[in-house]
């Protein structure tokens, strides 16, 4: 091993780490998606196993070696050093007893919870999610050094962000949104909802259009059903799931456009970086700010829920809405719903901060799991002024905790936030988008992302990458004068 030789080794044995953490991902894509219930034990003994043997390559000695002695030669170079320091760092702290048994008890847990989510059943998801919540708090604690264990945990989606900067983010914009979830909902008018039957066929066949109005690739990817919309994969394998509910076609629709948000993201990243530590997003943050702006700032625009309807009365036939105006109505319409990936952009953000506020208490060790259903309940009961009727529309219904994706959530709302501040850029940029989104192109905003934050991937931190995009600091007063504007109009405050 020498000074001249230690980059390119590195970047060699990072490749193949690389493509490796790609056969896992795949792995995970087809338990949630075409997986026979009864390989679900095997299965977690392949994750632990593949775990052990990534687990063993991040914290391998020799990668020590290897930085202290390559001398990157341009930006990138610095970069790549940078995220797999970083990588290295964490994967050291880490007993790998540890790491293997979080991959095997959260893949056996992803099972158990859908089927206590089918069954309306705490109780058989709760040993479970105990032992997730254990193993969760000691790697928090191996991880933290003796910070903040919830904090090490958000480090793993966004770089440098704290629960007290979060916290203290979420305590600014609660007033602004409580205040225009109260005028909404007291307001004279009020559209109706969605109603009527939408076959399952159908629904697909509109959602493959709709991926592909908004730049997915086909020949690099595919759509299939999942309990919980994900998208999944980098580089060139990059795959989506939906879900049909056959009298809410939105829920389709909508999942559908915002996964190929998180798709187009991957998609987008210089080919270049394919298989390197650049090649994926800079951040879960940076990631939802790419499934937001395409779901909501983009797909619930006047504009292109306009062009939906056309299309929407082409499949459907008369769906009872009488126009396209009253169709952009009930596309946005806002109501105390009980599921987060169903909500309007009004509730959005509250229900996020709910769920950080809780997940924060059980790493923390102030909720225990067993209490966290009477938390849940009593918490959304204040929020949202609606009890939780069943499991399925409270604690059970975010597949989040169960694969121990703990510190998350807050990256949610941190997406919406960037999108706010993304879309501005975007109108700036492009003034003529409206009259491009009413005739169902979505190149000129798909086309600035791709160009001014996409291609780039983890080549800059997480706030660099939007700072730069934007061409201005990210903060939540884009996004919530958005909503206050969108909504006052709709709504005739």
């Amino acid at each position: 091993m020498s000074v001249d030789t230690a980059y390119t080794e590195l970047m060699e044995f990072q490749r193949q780490t690389e493509a490796l953490a790609q056969v896992m991902g795949r792995l995970s894509w087809d338990q949630e998606t075409v997986m026979p219930r009864g390989a679900t034990a095997q299965r977690a003994e392949e994750m632990a196993a593949l775990e052990g043997v990534l687990h063993g390559r991040r914290s391998d000695p020799r990668l020590a070696e290897w930085l202290e002695l390559a001398m990157p030669e341009d930006d990138e170079a610095a970069s790549q050093l940078r995220l797999i320091r970083r990588m290295h760092d964490r994967a050291t702290k880490v007993p790998s007893r540890l790491a293997q048994e979080i991959a095997r008890v959260t893949s056996a847990a992803q099972g158990i919870w859908a089927e206590a989510r089918a069954a309306d059943d705490v109780s058989m998801f709760l040993p479970t999610l105990s032992e997730v919540v254990r193993l969760k708090r000691e790697e928090a604690a191996a991880l933290a050094a003796g910070r903040d264990r919830y904090d090490a945990l958000i480090d793993d989606y966004e770089p440098g962000v704290t629960a007290a900067a979060v916290s203290a983010l979420f305590d600014r914009m609660r007033p602004r949104l409580v205040a225009l979830r109260e005028a909404v909902l007291g307001a004279a008018f009020q559209p109706p909802p969605l109603s009527g039957h939408f076959g399952l066929e159908a629904q697909v066949r509109m959602a493959r259009d709709l991926a592909a109005t908004f730049g997915y690739d086909w020949s690099r990817g595919r759509m299939d059903m999942a309990v919980h919309p994900f998208s999944s994969g980098s580089g060139c394998d990059v795959r989506i799931t939906t879900r049909v509910v056959e009298t809410d076609p939105f829920n389709c629709f909508y999942s559908t456009i915002h996964e190929v948000g998180h798709a187009c993201y991957e998609l987008g990243i210089d080919p270049d970086y394919a298989l390197t530590p650049l090649g994926a997003g800079a951040s879960m943050g940076v990631h939802e700010s790419q499934s937001r702006i395409y779901e909501n700032q983009i797909g619930r625009s006047r504009a292109f829920t306009g062009w939906l309807f056309g299309r929407m009365t082409e499949r459907f036939g008369d769906f009872g809405v009488a126009d396209a105006e009253a169709f952009y109505a009930t596309a946005n319409r806002v109501q105390s719903g009980y599921i987060r990936t169903e909500a309007d952009e009004v509730h959005y953000n509250l229900h996020i901060m709910m769920r950080f506020d809780l997940e924060r208490g059980l790493i923390r060790g102030t909720l225990e799991p067993e209490d966290l259903e009477e938390a849940w309940n009593t918490r959304f009961l204040e929020d949202f002024g609606v009890a939780v009727d069943r499991p399925s529309h409270g604690m059970l219904q975010d597949v989040h905790w169960s694969v121990g994706l703990f510190g998350y959530f807050p990256t949610y709302a941190l997406g919406n936030i960037y999108a706010g501040c993304l879309m501005q850029a975007i109108r700036e940029a492009v003034p003529d988008l409206d009259d491009q989104l009413a005739r169902g192109d979505t190149s000129g905003a798909t086309g600035w992302l791709r160009e001014n934050l996409q291609r780039h991937g983890g080549l800059f931190t997480p706030h660099e990458t939007v700072t730069r995009a934007c061409g201005f600091e990210p903060s939540e007063g884009p996004l919530l004068d958005y909503l206050e504007t969108k909504f006052g109009a709709l709504y005739r405050l």
